[in-house]
């Protein structure tokens, strides 16, 4: 008696193309990558660099192609030129994550990335990454921005603790806070050159909680 054979797997359901006019660009630091459907042009992948005109350069290629929607990654801060530019031409433009490439199966060894973007996008098979309107982005380069300032602010500071310390000039023991009012007029005029204690101590605002004895007690320094 011969056993059944066994029920074999179903072979996987070819995927479709969802939309048509789409392309998908790799982007780089110096230069982008870009891929549209092979019967657009009879070269369908094409590199751009990074210039201002270069990208409008893209622009005006991908519409001459008859493209629509772009798909491209996110990679550091190099996309947003070129997204800024793609959209202001009237491209649906999808942001992708990286890591949401190496998840999909089926990728042939010699297909460049932005053909691979350009596929997966056709199939409808990538997710856009989410990004705020253009009010919201700017505030957020606003916020980015006085961040890093202040983390820049704060370790400069440090830098005139330790300097202060090395001479034994122990504001911080006596201040909370060496750059308020207080501190700053005595730090501006030690580097005035004022080096006297008691004179230093003279400069105290009126609303510094330390009496001028204690203050001129912490400004006996080793100025060498």
């Amino acid at each position: 008696m011969t056993n059944p054979e066994a029920p074999r797997s179903p072979a996987p359901a070819a995927l479709h193309t969802i939309t048509p006019h789409a392309a998908g660009i790799d982007v780089g630091s110096h230069s982008h990558f870009v891929a549209v459907p092979p019967d657009r042009d009879p070269q369908p992948v094409r590199e751009f660099a990074a210039f201002t005109a270069d990208l409008a350069a893209l622009a005006d290629w991908l519409i001459a192609c008859g493209i629509q929607t772009v798909a491209m990654e996110s990679t550091g801060v190099y996309w947003i030129p070129l997204f800024q530019v793609l959209e202001a031409r009237g491209f649906q433009v999808k942001l992708v994550d990286a890591r949401q490439l190496k998840r999909v199966p089926g990728r042939k060894t010699d297909v460049l990335d932005c053909q691979w973007l350009q596929q997966l996008h056709s199939y409808g098979l990538l997710a856009a990454a989410f990004r705020p309107d253009d009010q919201v982005c700017v505030l957020r380069s606003y916020l980015r921005q006085r961040a890093m300032l202040v983390s820049y602010a704060s370790h400069h500071v440090q830098h005139m603790q330790k300097a202060l310390v090395q001479m034994n000039v122990q504001l911080q023991l006596v201040l909370s806070d060496i750059t308020g009012a207080t501190g700053m007029r005595i730090i501006h005029a030690i580097l005035a050159g004022k080096r006297n204690p008691r004179q230093l101590a003279a400069l105290r605002d009126p609303q510094c909680k330390q009496p001028e004895a204690v203050l001129a007690k912490a400004l006996e320094g080793d100025w060498r």
